[in-house]
């Protein structure tokens, strides 16, 4: 059989179902919002100053009763509410430690309040950082960690969070691709300090755009409502002082996107069980092959699975990652080699440095090879797909196996193919 990318038939023709799911609930919940004509009201009555709207509100509510914390502030991204965060645990100059194998924002938030991101080295097994190398990215700088649940797996919480109590940190958890998840029974983002959540259109739930910061610290809950409005003091029953006390920004979500988010956060959970299941589905059938790792999932933790992702074994497979990857994606399977590169190879940490590190007196360092285990990750063995996720079905995911299964056993006809550069 020849295989699609020498020139065959594609095994699959038709795209995987798109995402995400749009149905008549969400668009009747945005039409209110636009019918009312209130499309923001942070500023509408007094004594609600820069309180959010009806929608805002309610969404922030909702997201406190299922997490069991104080307060939930609600952003209009997750790169927003990380930039909050880090304002309201670190002082300018100071550091923050983070994985490298991550979405950008993780870093670039400490950038945004003048500190400095240092980053640690992530466990090759389950991709998030690993509290055995943390200790030694600690330095007299050190106030906050960014630990990452990353793909939706939570990382390992009771370890980093003995060391950041011993050591004075503060923990930030970036759970952006994991809302839903849970670590030894407890729900991602109420382990540390405060949690922030993403909820951009390719995330489990979304609201176009957006983010949620939740916390039971009411200091970090004042200082994120102040950076998300301005920096000015919310005084109950004053009018607006147009007075900031401190570096703030819009960072406020609208009514419309607060209404579209309420809708698809009342069905996560069931939307998180169905990318459990066609994920569990395709990573045993996978498994299976020889070749294919998944990414470990400790047994008393629960997933929500925002990618699937294997350690890929070329030397068991016989055929070299990137043109395995590129014979996936010619049969119709949406994969990827690595996720993002490690962040500091980003020129931002080279060429472009922000003018921080002029003033800067520490030790972090941004070269090549300071996180060999997300190096080999990203270079050599990682591979993903999105695609495990509703409307979706376990024949789709069986398309996957077929896909793979027919690469695999036809390996020989790519024998001195070169892969795009």
């Amino acid at each position: 059989m020849e295989l699609a990318l020498l020139g065959g038939r594609k095994l699959r023709e038709k795209p995987f179902p798109p995402h995400p799911i749009i149905g008549e609930e969400e668009k009747g919940a945005v039409m209110e919002v636009l019918e009312s004509g209130k499309l923001s009201t942070f500023v509408a009555a007094p004594g609600q100053y820069f309180l959010g709207g009806k929608k805002v509100k309610e969404f922030e509510a909702a997201f406190c009763e299922y997490h069991g914390c104080k307060y939930s502030i609600l952003f209009n991204s997750a790169t927003a509410a990380l930039h909050a965060a880090v304002a309201a645990c670190v002082k300018p100059g100071e550091e923050v430690i983070v994985p490298p194998y991550t979405f950008t924002s993780t870093a670039t938030s400490a950038l945004m309040h003048n500190a400095i991101p240092v980053f640690s080295d992530v466990q090759p097994d389950t991709c998030n950082l690993d509290p055995t190398k943390l200790e030694a990215s600690i330095s007299p700088l050190s106030k906050a960690v960014i630990p990452v649940h990353l793909f939706g797996t939570p990382a390992d919480m009771d370890h980093i969070m003995e060391i950041a109590k011993r050591r004075g940190l503060k923990v930030i958890e970036d759970c952006a691709q994991a809302p839903g998840a849970r670590y030894r029974g407890r729900k991602a983002g109420t382990i540390g300090d405060c949690g922030i959540f993403s909820f951009t259109e390719n995330k489990n739930i979304t609201s176009g755009e957006g983010g949620m910061l939740i916390t039971d610290d009411e200091h970090i809950a004042d200082i994120a409502r102040l950076v998300r409005n301005h920096g000015e003091a919310i005084v109950a029953g004053q009018p607006r002082s147009y007075s900031s006390s401190i570096l703030g920004w819009n960072y406020r979500m609208t009514e419309m996107d607060a209404a579209l988010g309420l809708v698809q956060f009342k069905k996560m959970d069931m939307l998180n069980a169905e990318r459990v299941k066609l994920s569990e589905h395709l990573r045993k059938k996978l498994s299976a092959i020889g070749g294919f790792t998944p990414q470990v999932v400790d047994s008393r933790d629960a997933s929500v699975y925002y990618a699937t992702s294997f350690r890929y074994d070329e030397k068991k497979a016989g055929i070299p990652r990137k043109v395995f990857v590129e014979a996936l994606n010619a049969e119709g399977m949406p994969f990827g080699a690595g996720y993002v590169k490690p962040l500091y190879y980003s020129p931002i940490y080279h060429d472009n440095k922000p003018f921080i590190y002029q003033h800067y007196k520490g030790k972090a360092r941004y070269d090549a090879g300071i996180c060999p285990a997300a190096e080999k990750l990203h270079f050599e063995e990682l591979i993903m797909t999105l695609v495990c996720r509703p409307p979706a079905t376990i024949a789709d995911m069986d398309d996957i196996v077929a896909a793979v299964r027919k690469i695999i056993d036809n390996k020989a006809e790519l024998a001195g193919y070169k892969p795009k550069a």
